[in-house]
């Protein structure tokens, strides 16, 4: 997302109310939550226009775990009834361009998203969007066929050229196009049994 001329990076999602004093259960869509999600971190709101809170930020107050799972505090949302209008909200934050991940392999989902799929030298789509699963990444992929779902994993998407704008891709068979039917002869014969004289 851009706004302002500045680019965003999605980070989480609120989804639903914890507890009665404005807490909300999150979502995260970060891999660094220790470097994002810190007291006074400041989050753009995508909420509809019509919510009470569009056009608005939220500020962090503190980030505590739950049977595991991540609990927001928020300044300005005293109770319940405020974090229950928040629900489903997608938090933004601005992205410093001059950070550099000093992971190797990782990129921010807008470095991704309209570059070409290329596989054995042609382009065969482009990348429409990256989705976030539990167990891993995929690419969404637009071809002329339709969306394919690619894992982003190495054995699949080898290399990334951001300076190329090209995502290569050495799909199994079958990901990216219909395999033929394999005759179907019915079941394999059984060998005939020797006769005993």
């Amino acid at each position: 997302m851009t706004e302002n001329n500045k680019t965003q990076l999605r980070v989480g999602r609120l989804t639903k109310a914890h507890g009665l004093k404005g807490a909300m259960k999150l979502e995260l869509f970060t891999d660094d939550p220790e470097r994002r999600f810190v007291p006074g971190a400041v989050f753009t709101l995508q909420v509809p226009t019509s919510s009470p809170w569009h056009g608005k930020t939220l500020e962090l107050a503190e980030l505590r775990m739950y049977n595991g799972h991540p609990v927001g505090f928020f300044k300005g949302v005293p109770d319940r009834s405020a974090a229950e209008a928040l629900v489903k909200a997608i938090l933004w934050i601005d992205l410093d361009e001059d950070a550099v991940s000093d992971e190797e392999d990782a990129w921010y989902d807008h470095q991704l998203v309209g570059l070409k799929v290329v596989r054995d030298g042609e382009q065969i789509g482009t990348v429409r969007l990256v989705e976030h699963l539990p167990a891993q990444d995929l690419l969404i992929v637009k071809t002329p066929a339709g969306e394919v779902m690619v894992p982003f994993v190495k054995a699949i998407v080898p290399s990334v050229d951001l300076a190329a704008g090209v995502v290569t891709v050495t799909p199994p068979a079958g990901l990216f196009e219909e395999l033929p039917d394999e005759p179907d002869d019915g079941p394999p014969e059984a060998p005939e049994e020797p006769v005993a004289d």
